[in-house]
């Protein structure tokens, strides 16, 4: 340990109090994030025990420095390493990555709420069902929804401006809130019928839906009554297909089912979400255990669930084919509100559907781990290629250009790291220096901005996270272009330049590497041309899609700047209330009327100029 930091003295001074604890490496990353009910006694045994597993081994060889911070209990310690954790992800810390966050169905505020799918922070006054493990599961609760309480699923821009039905009102998958075919009264009843289903009170509802059926008949109103038949019908039918839980038949619980595998070095945990009774999805996760030759199930269990649930919506039961410590259990449900079943021994129908998710995790781990094989075996043609070593290429950047006619030209840059594709790092560039229809000009201006801001940030002492191969989207003119900034900012990163082929046929691509002068194809069943295709294709749908979003945007603003007195504010406020030129080219004189600082004359200017 270097003079700045003493070890000996460090560990002499740490209190016997619980806390969380940070390794550092000598460039002040963060290696590790762990939480202790003694830190004293926690951290000294990293330094003093040698029965650590590889992957611990490998960590305290690095550690520089290290961080504490003191906490009132070890809940408390738990819920702040588990926040560190998404926060700075350490390298060796076990870390389920999942880039988006969970889906969920929602019901808007509004007058006539909206049953929509919805990410992201939950806000008031919406209604909120989830979380889903995937979007699939939300949309297919919404056409159930949809069939059932004819609840509208349309845009605000849409619901506000139409003046007859849509097709979902005559297939009879919306009442037409819109233009008056339900009253306020009765779609605020279907809003509550559609919350008690997602809440699982299908047999409340189901009563409800009987008692109101045998009044509308009692009345002579036997269309209503029909309605109300369907919707009966209809909710049987659901339950009947997807219902699994009949412990509690009346009040079906919210589940969760966890199972945990580890197999041949790897680790799959397979969750099974069941709300309201009903089955509604499930997903498989794959920690990373690259450092980790030796994973202890047990610690990738906890660390699944504390990164899961903590902060995060929770069910009423967890049945896992592993245990929890008690002060995670504890944690879990003080954020829950209520105790949460654990539950780790069970019988029946939860007992077969706990094995059924052990198959299925067993089965999707044997996948993944081909998949990655296949993976691994496309890096490491292409490192033969580029003559380099599969462990030093990790990391692909793409690069591509697109416009019309020089129009709006957007450059990407898609990101191919840990043997997969990563979408959270991909970049657009607006090109606002290279003349329009100027390719090899806006390629030297998007490497330039990039390569040049990273050198920039090293210069600087910053941690700059560097491609070891770069994939440029074009031929010898582009791949030269890139030649040039490499030599202007002293890089010595391998280029590959990869060109379209014949009548641009997938499989006849030409590569050319600059600095070995070598122009070549390779076989159409090369795994590292499958490699290359695959992330030079998504750079081009990157690219593509915004520069389609780019030039929609400065067609619609240059549009409404040629009529006379719209200027930007005003024409900020009418994309807001019609969400596009769409919305306002199909809106009436009174509509434009009505939005703030457009006047009935210059209502009609914009009307007579769109049509």
């Amino acid at each position: 340990m270097p003079e700045a930091f003493d070890l000996n003295i460090f560990l002499k001074n740490l209190p016997n109090l619980p806390g969380v604890y940070r390794m550092l490496d000598s460039k002040g990353q963060v290696l590790y994030v762990g939480k202790a009910v003694n830190l004293k006694r926690r951290v000294s045994s990293y330094f003093q025990k040698n029965d650590h597993s590889p992957r611990i081994m490998l960590m305290v060889r690095q550690i520089h420095s290290v961080e504490t911070t003191v906490t009132r209990s070890e809940a408390e310690a738990l819920i702040l390493e588990n926040n560190l954790i998404k926060a700075l992800s350490p390298k060796y810390n076990i870390l389920f990555r999942d880039d988006k966050s969970y889906p969920y169905l929602m019901l808007s505020g509004h007058e006539f709420p909206q049953m929509a799918y919805y990410r992201g922070t939950l806000k008031k006054p919406n209604q909120y069902f989830g979380p889903y493990p995937n979007g699939y599961a939300v949309r297919d609760s919404i056409q159930i929804l949809q069939k059932i309480f004819q609840l509208r699923t349309c845009e605000d821009s849409t619901f506000q401006h139409r003046d007859r039905a849509c097709l979902l009102y005559q297939i009879k998958r919306c009442s037409g809130p819109c233009v008056g075919h339900i009253s306020y009264e009765d779609y605020q009843e279907s809003v509550r019928e559609a919350a008690t289903f997602l809440n699982g009170k299908t047999g409340e509802l189901t009563q409800m839906l009987h008692h109101k059926m045998n009044q509308a008949a009692a009345a002579l109103q036997f269309e209503e009554a029909a309605r109300y038949r369907d919707q009966i019908q209809a909710l049987g039918l659901v339950q009947s297909q997807q219902f699994i839980d009949s412990k509690t038949p009346n009040n079906p619980n919210d589940i969760d089912l966890l199972a945990l595998v580890v197999e041949k070095g790897g680790v799959c945990i397979h969750w099974v979400s069941i709300r309201g009774g009903r089955h509604v999805g499930d997903k498989n996760f794959f920690p990373d255990v690259r450092n980790d030759p030796e994973p202890d199930g047990q610690d990738y269990a906890e660390a699944f669930v504390a990164q899961h649930y903590l902060g995060k919506s929770k069910p009423d039961i967890i049945i896992s084919n592993f245990t929890l410590p008690k002060v995670l259990q504890t944690a879990l449900s003080e954020e829950h509100g209520k105790q949460i079943q654990f539950v780790t021994k069970t019988i029946g129908e939860r007992k077969v559907w706990l094995k059924m998710a052990e198959q299925n995790a067993r089965l999707a781990l044997a996948q993944h781990q081909l998949q990655q094989g296949s993976r691994q075996n496309r890096i490491e043609e292409l490192a033969r290629i580029l003559n380099m070593d599969s462990d030093s290429l990790q990391r692909l950047e793409c690069f591509d250009i697109s416009h019309t006619q020089g129009e709006a030209t957007v450059a990407s840059c898609v990101v191919y790291d840990d043997h997969d594709i990563q979408p959270a790092q991909y970049r657009r560039y607006n090109i606002t220096t290279a003349k329009a229809g100027d390719d090899y000009a806006a390629m030297r201006e998007v490497l330039t901005r990039r390569y040049g801001k990273l050198a920039e940030a090293e210069a600087n002492g910053e941690s700059v996270k560097w491609p070891d191969a770069v994939l440029i989207d074009g031929g010898k003119g582009q791949v030269g272009v890139a030649v040039e900034v490499w030599t202007e900012l002293g890089l010595h990163i391998p280029i590959i330049g990869i060109a379209k082929g014949p009548e641009r046929k997938a499989g006849l691509e030409e590569l050319i590497l600059p600095f070995t002068g070598e122009t070549f194809r390779l076989p159409h069943n090369s795994p590292a041309l499958h490699l290359l295709q695959t992330v030079r294709d998504e750079s081009h749908r990157f690219a593509i899609t915004g520069h389609r979003k780019k030039r929609d945007k400065a067609r619609v603003t240059s549009s409404l700047s040629e009529i006379p007195g719209v200027g930007a504010k005003r024409r900020q406020a009418l994309l807001t209330r019609f969400g596009g030129l769409r919305g306002i080219v199909a809106a009436s004189v009174e509509d434009l009327a009505q939005v703030e600082g457009i006047s009935k004359s210059l209502a009609e200017k914009i009307y007579d100029s769109l049509h």
